[in-house]
């Protein structure tokens, strides 16, 4: 059961959900969550029992302090609730950690509060681990699988099929009870995939500023972004393997931005940074990473 606080009526409110785990690569949703939760100055109104769904072996109680005294804190999924003034409406962010088990049940509660609190639109944040370059725009697949959705916000279709997260199951549930859903997904260059990436970040910021059409301050964001993207730099220039590998990302995501661009064109950047680095050699700089 959902722990409420207290849930006032909102207005035209929207979910915005992220979870730890298998959907969140280099703490890039999680982090977006947070910029946003501390941005609009998001307060808790609920939370999960966590004895439902989480291993606390895996998802271990934290001692915290609080007021002088030491006390046990429970990790589990928590909503907290927003109302920014740019933006006119109610935000419910769900702060979530991928369950580990009973995930049936755990969507249920989450659709049973959108629907009660007459949440409308839901947008799903991801980052998943990828063949990018750390050098250019960081790629964000906004998709959804309800047709009157994706023409609404000018989406793609979702193509993907193979296992999935959390966040993919809540995004097909909420579809499927008849809102908005929506799911971002930004991709972190693997080689770069230690947390926290604060330029994967940002895109994922940028995708909701867009989807929510209101302006979202980065904040201290953009130098982080900068001081990420420089210290890759730099692990780069000082391994001919990475750097060799770094150049031919960017000349395939270059290739990609072309018109012309196709697959093929792609595969054949690709072919020839193998031949460069001989028969046999993997594709990736091998167990290397920062």
């Amino acid at each position: 059961m959902i722990d409420f606080e207290d849930l006032p009526e909102l207005h035209d409110p929207v979910m915005i959900i992220a979870c730890e785990g298998w959907n969140d690569a280099g703490e890039a949703a999680t982090g977006a969550l947070a910029h946003l939760a501390d941005l609009w100055d998001a307060e808790p109104v609920a939370a999960l029992d966590p004895e439902e769904y989480y291993d606390f072996q895996v998802n271990r109680p934290r001692v915290v302090s609080d007021e002088g005294r030491r006390r046990i804190q429970w990790r589990t999924t928590r909503i907290l609730l927003a109302s920014p003034d740019s933006l006119g409406r109610d935000v419910l962010l769900v702060s979530g950690i991928e369950p580990s088990f009973r995930w049936r049940a755990f969507t249920g509660e989450l659709l049973e509060l959108a629907t009660d609190a007459g949440v409308g639109l839901v947008i799903n944040l991801g980052a998943l681990l990828a063949d990018v370059a750390h050098t250019r725009p960081i790629p964000v697949t906004a998709t959804s699988d309800t047709e009157a959705t994706r023409h609404r916000y000018d989406l793609e279709r979702a193509t993907y099929e193979g296992p999935t997260g959390i966040v993919g199951v809540l995004a097909d549930a909420m579809g499927q009870a008849g809102m908005d859903s929506i799911s971002c997904w930004a991709a972190v260059p693997h080689y770069a995939g230690h947390s926290p990436s604060p330029k994967v970040t940002m895109a994922l910021i940028s995708a909701v500023e867009r989807l929510l059409d209101v302006p979202i301050d980065p904040a201290d964001l953009v130098d982080e972004a900068r001081a990420w993207e420089r210290g890759i730099n730099e692990f780069a220039e000082s391994d001919e393997e990475v750097g060799e590998y770094v150049e031919a990302l960017e000349q395939a995501q270059d290739t990609a931005d072309l018109p012309e661009a196709s697959g093929d064109a792609i595969a054949k950047e690709f072919e020839r940074y193998l031949r460069r680095r001989g028969p046999g050699d993997s594709p990736y700089p091998g167990g290397k990473d920062l």
